[in-house]
């Protein structure tokens, strides 16, 4: 146990009171005192949802506040989506809440049994005296937290605002089940996310984007004149019933993210270290699971510092797995114009799985019945998995959705690949993908990235790839297989991956070319800017290449405009630096890469599919923007793009990527929605749930996975295995047969955990709204 004998908490939120309570139930000689600026009656906002999991660690950490929360939750199973004037309902989710002046009453009353000293109206000292007289500050003081602002260049914080406003207000009567309510009104569209907390009362929070909600008017109303016009336009959801607020005022979410979280004595919890956005419910639930780690953390560590510096390793990933998911919701409700013409039941489905936590395998065990009719309509045969519907590539028909993502393997020799290329290709072939896609195939000896890249420059390279397409075509039949043509332009003559990832050679480097010369890392070779004679000749290599590819037997060429790569350095502001027909705007930067697509398009043959793989983003202020990757590929799709593969970043060193499970997938929705256009979905897509979970969302068409399948060849067999399915979308090879159920394993029972007083790590999500 720590020597903090004497804290100090700064906020009398959930957070505070109850980090404050757990410590000194832990230790009741501790002296701790609590500084909260408002009154002990003063709350904002109404209800508060906690999960199954909170729940749990609060039940461990201190039965008395248990038992008292369990008298006063209201639960229910049930969500509502309301679109269109259809209402479907989806159970099994188990949601628990209350009034959030109730719990804070709740947590005063333990906390002053316990001995804590609560100082009400009154504001607390400044952090900086309180480290002088007190062992430990806890801050507390919530998302404007005036602490974090204090010592800002210690926390070094990040507070990132969004596009949708939004007021919290109550209705004087219960909603039957969590209910997301849609309006589509002359101004745009606005949503209504309600759910009880108590026997009377529900949490009504109105959301809109800020240009619809200043269409509306709503920036001129006052408090009560807001709060009557979201009860008329959500009329048919409140039964006509009014309104009411507690100094509610239109806001927007900030989410905040801060790179360390204590300094010395002094932490920070709850809201004023970060903040998840409402509509996953999770605010309350990490201010209290934060409460109950750092209490932990303080009882085991010898030392404050060792205590803090615990609390923050065990926090920091679930409470960064969370943001992820609030920022993937929070993006939904601002986009949610894209969905509203899908299916209803697949809006429903899309709305519940927009965090990425809740799944279609998730779903599924909460209500059967409802995914089950989600797949009908979407049209999955009975005991098919989405990820074994079929999908049609102009004269291409994949038996499955899933795709073997192109992979640089650096293993080919003067640009021929050989047996190792045929073993690596062959063997995800025969692992059940719909389509395997090779590495990038440079179009030129000065084209590759290192010396080992792989080629479509000679005949004798033509022949090498023939020998795979045919293994495939034989041994796998209806697996697809396709060729990604590129161009290394700036990111090229460096070392081999394994020996340093672009690092230039050491020696044998031959000249780059690029669309302006701009090295891409301070050490890189300078490229050359490619002049008009020499753009010719490039886009005759590209369709030269194109060609070979074709008799070569691949069933699907793509297009590689992304990553940094030569035709991706076109299309990138921070790369095309052009003052010619080639640069400038967006229609100038396109005109190459387009200049080479509809050269290999006039080659390659018309009844096979062509796609182009693009960044939709370069993750560095000034680069592609989002509204930029849409129109790239409405202009591919206008020249006869038949997908996009939509990837993102590696066009300049000092990107800064926010990665995450799927991370990428939310810019291939937005252009699968807003182009029009097919789409491939990368980036951290690892299980075969998640396949599910966006192809039956419609949020993509198809998935690319890479290392999955580098870690397991035969990764989409055993998805099918894994989910008992035996249909036409998969197919064991006949000699591996034998092999298609799991082996039996030895036992796998697990310790139980040893901390009682908080998750080691992010629990299973339960209640997520």
């Amino acid at each position: 146990m720590t020597g903090a004998r004497r804290v100090a908490v700064i906020g009398g939120g959930p957070g505070g009171l109850y980090a404050a309570a757990l410590l000194k139930r832990l230790d009741p000689a501790r002296e701790i005192t609590l500084w909260e600026r408002n009154a002990p009656e003063d709350t904002f906002g109404f209800g508060v949802v906690l999960s199954d999991e909170t729940l749990g660690g609060i039940e461990h950490a201190d039965p008395v506040v248990y038992q008292a929360l369990q008298r006063d939750f209201v639960r229910w199973d049930d969500i509502d989506i309301v679109h269109r004037g259809t209402l479907h309902t989806s159970g099994g989710h188990g949601f628990a809440a209350l009034g959030r002046r109730r719990l804070l009453q709740i947590l005063h009353e333990r906390c002053r049994s316990l001995g804590v000293e609560l100082r009400f109206r009154t504001e607390a000292p400044h952090p900086a005296r309180l480290t002088e007289t007190y062992d430990l500050v806890i801050a507390a003081d919530g998302v404007h937290s005036a602490t974090r602002g204090a010592y800002a260049h210690i926390f070094r914080p990040r507070v990132t605002s969004h596009r949708c406003r939004y007021i919290w207000l109550a209705a004087d009567f219960p909603f039957d089940a969590f209910r997301f309510e849609i309006a589509e009104t002359e101004h745009g569209v606005m949503q209504l996310h309600g759910y009880p907390y108590s026997a009377g009362s529900s949490t009504v929070i109105v959301e809109m984007r800020e240009e619809v909600w200043r269409a509306a008017g709503f920036d001129e109303l006052d408090e009560t004149e807001s709060v009557e016009r979201c009860a008329k336009i959500f009329a048919d959801a409140l039964g006509g019933r009014p309104l009411r607020s507690n100094k509610s005022a239109w806001t927007t979410f900030r989410t905040v993210v801060n790179e360390r979280w204590s300094h010395g004595d002094l932490v920070l919890l709850g809201d004023a270290a970060h903040t998840a956005h409402f509509s996953i419910g999770s605010g309350t639930k990490l201010a209290v699971e934060d409460a109950l780690a750092l209490a932990a953390c303080l009882q085991e560590r010898p030392s404050t510092a060792e205590a803090l510096t615990a609390y923050e390793e065990e926090r920091r990933p679930v409470v960064a797995s969370t943001q992820r998911a609030a920022r993937a919701s929070l993006e939904w409700f601002e986009n949610l114009g894209l969905y509203l013409d899908q299916p209803p039941r697949q809006f429903a489905f899309n709305l519940l799985t927009r965090s990425r936590r809740v799944t279609h395998a998730n779903l599924r065990l909460r209500d059967a019945r409802f995914t089950e009719a989600v797949e009908r309509e979407f049209g999955c045969p009975p005991g098919t998995p989405p990820m074994f519907t079929p999908f049609r590539l102009r004269g291409l028909t994949l038996r499955n959705r899933v795709v073997v993502s192109p992979m640089d393997m650096y293993s080919a020799v003067d640009g021929v690949p050989g047996d190792f290329h045929l073993v690596h290709l062959g063997a995800r072939a025969l692992g059940g993908a719909g389509l395997v896609m090779t590495e990038m195939v440079c179009v030129s000896p000065e084209g590759r990235i290192t010396p080992g890249c792989a080629g479509l420059w000679t005949g004798r390279q033509a022949d090498a790839w023939r020998r795979i397409t045919e293994f495939v075509h034989r041994q796998a039949p209806g697996t697809a297989i396709g060729v990604q043509l590129g161009h290394s332009g700036r990111k090229g003559s460096t070392k081999l991956m394994w020996e340093g990832m672009d690092e230039p050679l050491p020696e044998g480097n031959w000249p780059l070319v690029a669309a302006s010369p701009l090295p891409y890392r301070p050490d890189s070779q300078v490229p050359r800017e490619l002049s008009r004679a020499q753009l010719t000749d490039i886009r005759e290599q590209f369709a030269s290449a194109a060609g070979r590819a074709a008799r070569a037997g691949f069933d699907l060429l793509e297009l590689h405009c992304a990553h940094g790569y030569l035709l991706s350095g076109f299309l990138s502001p921070l790369t095309n630096r052009r003052t010619d027909a080639y640069g400038g705007g967006l229609e100038g930067r396109l005109r190459f890469p387009l200049e080479v697509f509809d050269a290999v398009r006039a080659v390659w043959p018309e009844e096979r599919p062509m796609t182009v793989r693009i960044s939709a983003t370069d993750w560095a202020e000034g680069g592609t923007t989002a509204e930029d990757a849409v129109a790239i590929a409405r202009a591919f799709a206008a020249h006869g793009a038949d997908a996009v593969d939509v990837s993102t970043g590696q066009v300049v060193a000092e990107e800064r990527p926010e990665y995450g499970r799927s991370y990428q997938t939310p810019f291939a929705d937005r252009i699968r929605r807003e182009a029009g256009i097919p789409v491939v979905a990368v980036g951290a897509i690892s299980s075969w749930d998640d396949v599910n979970s966006l192809i039956l969302a419609g949020r993509t068409d198809l998935c690319a996975l890479a290392r999955p399948h580098l870690y397991d060849p035969h990764w989409t067999l055993h998805a099918a295995a894994e989910q008992g399915y035996q249909g036409p979308g998969v197919a064991w090879p006949a000699p591996y047969r034998a092999g298609s159920r799991r082996p039996q394993t030895g036992r796998a029972d697990a310790p139980k955990p040893r901390l009682t007083l908080a998750h080691a790590a992010e629990p299973t999500p339960s209640g997520e709204i």
